[in-house]
């Protein structure tokens, strides 16, 4: 039996199939002449080629090869001569950055708590070593030619005309010990590198009939002295006006809220004369924290409690000389008194110096040689025995107090290096 053949293909199926299987190549040389007339894309301006992974595979992005996210790991995990390029890359913008901001260049901070250097040969120089201490040699030789009411604080105070001619205000203490906390607040400033913003400050012993208080001694029977008392005289100076709170301290407490820290990122924007003032109280506000002085800030406020405008008044015992020097007056209330009454007064004093967290680099630096050597009663009183021949007729602190001094400046010392960490 013959098998039937099969029927040969006819001339169009065949030509079909070679269409068909042309088609594809056609197609290629089409998408490629589309390609060719589309522009490449472009890089960010400025950014070499790679930067931002631009036409490189998912391996050499650092991806994997699913298309994941990075990994800490591998962003990390970048190619030594790409990190080189980044680095440099970054220097360049940041030098760049810095020749078109020159307020960075003079920023009021060093090292984030300290202040610069250009800020502090801004601040007024205040009561120069070499005048004080011309001033206080002339007033302990001279005669007091005169005492007059007024002008000194309290109703017992005068003003005393010296036969130099220069003017001083003569303390008498209710207690001893008001007049013992002025003199060792003025040389404890002298150990802590401050006393330039402390009038010069001498004790006097009340003769009537001694040489120096002769010309004065029927004034001496009215104002009720007693014979022998240990007076003050501090250094009466002219033109002197009455300063408020600034904003940092004055502002808030103002408006019942709580103090915040006046930090290098509070600085931006504020004009020069105020961080002028800002440097002087710095050391204002560590000062009266270690001396525990109550009657300056800190009596502000306490007054908030019934009046809640006291801190847009004036500070008490702070003054401003014309040329912005804050001058620190009226010191009784420090180390001997304030120290007796400390534990009604920290509840305010210790924010307050928790409030700063910008300082003078030498008052930092003089705190922590404090606590190191755990000296500061001992510089004290070296201090205060070889600049002060009446000392002895008041003492020094007792044993109770100098640990307590030492104790704030340790506390000092620790809050210090708390802003330093932050």
């Amino acid at each position: 039996m013959k098998r039937a053949r099969r029927a040969a293909p006819g001339p169009l199926p065949v030509l079909g199939l070679l269409l068909l299987g042309a088609l594809p190549g056609l197609w290629t040389v089409l998408l490629r002449r589309e390609a060719a007339t589309l522009p490449e894309p472009r890089l960010p301006a400025g950014e070499p080629p790679g930067r931002w992974g631009w036409g490189r595979s998912p391996a050499t992005r650092g991806e994997s090869g699913g298309g994941g996210q990075k990994t800490f790991r591998t962003l990390l995990a970048v190619p030594a001569a790409t990190k080189d390029l980044e680095e440099r890359d970054g220097e360049e913008r940041l030098a760049v950055t810095d020749s078109q901001s020159p307020a960075d260049t003079a920023s009021p901070v060093e090292r984030g708590i300290f202040w610069s250097r250009e800020l502090e040969e801004q601040v007024p120089p205040g009561f120069v070593a070499e005048e004080a201490a011309a001033w206080l040699s002339a007033a302990r030789a001279a005669r007091v030619a005169s005492l007059e009411r007024g002008g000194c604080g309290r109703s017992s105070n005068r003003l005393a005309r010296l036969s130099d001619g220069s003017r001083a205000c003569v303390r008498y203490g209710i207690n001893p010990e008001q007049i013992q906390g002025e003199a060792l607040s003025y040389h404890l400033a002298g150990v802590l590198g401050m006393q330039e913003r402390l009038p010069p400050m001498a004790l006097a012993l009340v003769e009537a009939r001694g040489r120096q208080w002769e010309p004065v001694r029927e004034e001496l029977r009215g104002s009720h002295w007693a014979e022998g008392a240990v007076v003050s005289l501090t250094r009466w100076v002219d033109n002197l006006t009455a300063v408020v709170a600034p904003a940092p301290w004055g502002a808030e407490a103002g408006a019942g809220r709580r103090l915040q820290p006046l930090s290098a990122g509070e600085l931006v924007g504020l004009p020069p004369s105020q961080l002028v003032e800002l440097v002087q109280w710095s050391d204002l506000i560590l000062f009266d924290y270690l001396t525990a002085n109550f009657d300056r800030l800190v009596s502000n406020l306490f007054s908030l409690q019934w009046d809640p405008r006291v801190m847009r008044r004036a500070t008490s015992n702070l003054l401003r000389a014309p040329d912005g020097g804050l001058v620190f007056m009226d010191n009784e209330a420090g180390l001997v008194h304030g120290y007796r009454l400390v534990a009604m007064w920290d509840p305010y004093n210790e924010p307050l110096l928790r409030s700063v967290c910008v300082f003078r680099e030498g008052t930092a630096r003089r705190v922590a040689e404090l606590h190191r050597r755990r000296s500061a009663a001992a510089e004290l009183r070296r201090r205060y025995r070889a600049r002060e021949p009446l000392w002895a007729r008041l003492g020094f602190l007792s044993e109770r107090q100098a640990e307590l001094l030492q104790a704030r400046v340790d506390f000092v010392h620790r809050h210090i290096a708390h802003c330093r960490a932050q």
